[in-house]
């Protein structure tokens, strides 16, 4: 069977005598058309190439397994022109063959207890949390790997701090007890739903403090404003709502702040989804105003649905953000008419002109996606070194990294035709020369090389 996005390439090439710009949804990628993986890992353009950096599975650093699930992730500067990776691990705490203490607990006894969040009793701690890898991007060598944040859970996806750190958000809502979950019982000695901090020049794993005012909930990822400092959450629900941390005193988040949750101006309990009516269309502005929280660190996961009734605007499960230029970019995974997914630019105020001085920012719908897309079920979201927004896919059909160009043109970038895994938490090395993705599923890292300036050339 010929698969939907072989289809749409297949029509582009056959349309290039037509000087036709956008077949269904796509547009020609700047870096030319995808070449079959001999390997079955990951289609890339042709020039470029991948090495896997990591597996799940195998012995680290530090003695422990490298977990499984590999989600979001960044990269930052570290010595000797070394690239530090920050990974998420969305693992379960009753997944015992996916934890790096080893599928019988068997590592416990070779860590400091104390660097665990949560031991679960010592039979099921929690499996997620970070691991980080020092990378040598001249001998393409992982040189070290060690687990960075212990004893928490579904640790999905996260964002970079200027200052150098990585917050790790888990992705759940669960409460001290003993619960029988996936056939296993599981005892949780901790409350979880929260956001971690990782240095990612630590050679050690880090102590795990909640940031608790940063809310309890089902969170997804986040994004820095590095000029106010300021904190935008995503929260992976079909009743999600988009939030903003301002801290006391920006970089130090353990100092707290105030938790607030964007709204639509004049327009009150706003619904972004567009499943019932289409009531938010693409590059529309809305004006936006952020409403208040209170009772952020709830014993109810009931924060999403208190702001809706506050007058927050209500996404379909928001997953990826990220800050470019005064912006804030968000996904959508099941947002649009027919629940494709959306994706979604909020302009902070100090773009627009004078007299809109007062106005916290503005919002609107960058693009909706639907079964002729290009994009499909958008997840992690980065802005590119060439200016393109690059978007992981966690699709039904098989999922790729999907370029949008400042235009709105469509194209592929990579796929992975090979597995029915998402891709995930891809970055950009901090020279912009080199990107990094998980497989999820296959529990691969991968670093990816090539001519990156072919984009300046066209």
């Amino acid at each position: 069977m010929i698969k939907r996005r072989q289809f749409i390439q297949g029509a582009l090439l056959a349309s290039a005598a037509l000087n036709t710009k956008n077949i269904m949804g796509a547009s020609r990628s700047p870096f030319g058309k995808l070449k079959n993986d001999p390997n079955k890992i990951l289609d890339l353009p042709e020039g470029f190439e991948y090495s896997i950096i990591s597996e799940q599975g195998t012995i680290m650093s530090d003695g422990l397994k490298t977990p499984a699930q590999a989600d979001g992730m960044a990269a930052f500067k570290g010595s000797n022109g070394n690239i530090n990776l920050v990974l998420n691990h969305e693992n379960h705490p009753a997944s015992f063959k996916n934890s790096p203490f080893g599928t019988n607990n068997e590592y416990l006894g070779t860590i400091n207890l104390d660097h665990i969040y949560d031991q679960g009793n010592g039979s099921t701690p929690g499996t997620g949390g970070t691991t980080t890898i020092e990378y040598d991007p001249l001998t393409k060598q992982t040189k070290s790997q060690h687990l960075s944040l212990m004893g928490t859970e579904y640790n999905c996806a996260g964002g970079p701090t200027p200052w150098g750190s990585w917050l790790s958000c888990e992705e759940c809502f669960s409460s001290p007890g003993t619960t029988f979950e996936r056939n296993t019982i599981v005892t949780r000695e901790k409350r979880h739903g929260y956001i971690f901090e990782v240095n990612a020049n630590d050679k050690n794993a880090t102590k795990p403090i909640p940031l608790k005012e940063m809310g309890r909930f089902e969170h997804e990822a986040a994004a820095i404003d590095p000029i106010s400092g300021t904190i935008y959450l995503t929260e992976d629900k079909h009743r999600s709502l988009l939030y903003r941390f301002i801290p006391n005193i920006p970089g130090q988040l353990s100092l707290g702040g105030k938790l607030q949750a964007l709204g639509i101006a004049k327009k009150n309990s706003f619904d972004t989804r567009n499943w019932n009516d289409l009531a938010i269309r693409e590059n529309e502005w809305h004006e936006a105003k952020w409403i208040d929280m209170d009772n952020v660190d709830s014993d109810e996961n009931d924060l999403r649905l208190r702001g809706f009734e506050s007058g927050a605007a209500r996404f379909a499960r928001g997953e990826g953000i990220c800050y470019a230029e005064n912006s804030i970019f968000l996904t959508a995974t099941i947002g649009g008419v027919e629940r494709m997914g959306q994706v979604f630019e909020y302009r902070i105020n100090r773009e627009f002109s004078k007299s809109a001085q007062g106005v916290a920012g503005h919002i609107k719908l960058l693009a909706e996606s639907n079964t002729e897309s290009t994009l499909q079920h958008a997840d992690n979201i980065i802005m590119s070194p060439w200016g393109d927004l690059i978007i992981c896919e966690d699709s039904n059909n098989y999922c790729g990294l999907v370029g949008i160009s400042p235009s709105g043109k469509q194209y592929v970038f990579a796929d992975n035709t090979h597995s029915d895994s998402e891709l995930c938490g891809v970055c950009f090395s901090p020279d912009g020369q080199l990107m990094f993705v998980n497989i999820q599923n296959r529990g691969l890292t991968l670093a990816i090389n090539g001519p990156w300036s072919r984009v300046n050339n066209l």
